[in-house]
């Protein structure tokens, strides 16, 4: 039962998202965009569909492209070599590592020996990058001036 449930979200969550980005993007359409520097200039706007459009549906099919040629000469490149060990169900591995993304959240629990203290650790790691938006004070919304935004764009 709870499966049934279980599965019937993970169906549906994909479409409640696109529901939302749907909503999003008329309500950006309606209203437009906020400027967080407060220069508003009317000179520098270029229409939306013959630029970007192209633009995105370019690096869309670079990328679609990449992945396929990756997928089909070359499917084992980013694999994990353990995943080609044959498994022995007598021993269990000396060092189970989780995958590149779940690597914080594993040396978190790690790190603390407590079970109920790793877990309040990694919750309260990732409460407090909930936070940074909360806890910025600066005037200043935008990237343009700032010297690693100037250095990188």
């Amino acid at each position: 039962r709870k499966r049934s449930r279980f599965f019937a979200f993970h169906f549906l969550f994909p479409f409640i998202i696109a529901a939302a980005t749907v909503l999003h993007l008329l309500f950006l359409h309606e209203t437009g965009s906020n400027n967080p520097m407060g220069l508003n200039s009317d000179a520098d706007k270029i229409s939306f569909h013959p630029y970007f459009s192209y633009k995105d549906l370019l690096g869309f099919a670079a990328l679609l492209l990449t992945l396929t040629l990756l997928a089909l000469f070359s499917p084992n490149l980013l694999g994990d070599p353990d995943n080609f060990t044959p498994a022995n169900p007598l021993v269990t591995p000396p060092h189970i590592k989780p995958e590149w993304y779940f690597l914080f959240a594993y040396a978190i629990l790690r790190s603390i020996p407590n079970k109920l203290g790793g877990v309040l650790a990694l919750l309260a790691s990732i409460l407090v990058l909930m936070l940074v938006p909360i806890l910025h004070t600066s005037k200043q919304r935008a990237l343009t001036f700032r010297p690693a935004s100037q250095f990188l764009f």
